[in-house]
């Protein structure tokens, strides 16, 4: 991962960062240079692996309505 580009991030982008790259499929990659960024982007992660992208459950329910 790019250190500069991460630097500006605060925790709760950490944990949106983490959500998104489950629900996306990617596989866990902390950053490396921060423990607590790394804490708090597995945190995001693992809730990330648990709930449903939001974009994911709005598509679903387009398509819930358009069968109906």
């Amino acid at each position: 991962m790019n250190n500069t580009a991460f630097t500006c991030m605060t925790d709760a982008d950490w944990i949106d960062q983490g959500k998104a790259d489950a629900w996306a499929g990617k596989p866990k990659q902390s950053p490396e240079h921060d423990p607590q960024a790394a804490s708090m982007y597995d945190l995001g992660y693992c809730e990330g692996e648990i709930e449903r992208s939001p974009i994911e459950s709005k598509t679903n329910k387009i398509k819930k309505i358009k069968a109906e």
